[in-house]
């Protein structure tokens, strides 16, 4: 469980940056841009998904590890 929050984690804040740098220099990178209904909120779409990608990364630092 732990192994598929940290993977989780890491594809969130992957796809948040991504988001970010397309917003900020139109390079069109990143899943985010693909969403319809995301139009005008790119960059509040993207900074939850590094704000969902810390905390899936404490979350998985809570769970113990077996």
């Amino acid at each position: 469980m732990k192994q598929l929050l940290e993977v989780l984690g890491f594809l969130a804040l992957v796809q948040g940056v991504l988001g970010l740098v397309h917003e900020f220099t139109h390079w069109h990178v990143g899943l985010l841009q693909r969403v319809g209904f995301l139009d005008r909120h790119g960059v509040y779409a993207s900074l939850a998904l590094v704000v969902l990608a810390f905390a899936l990364f404490a979350a998985a630092e809570s769970r113990k590890s077996h």
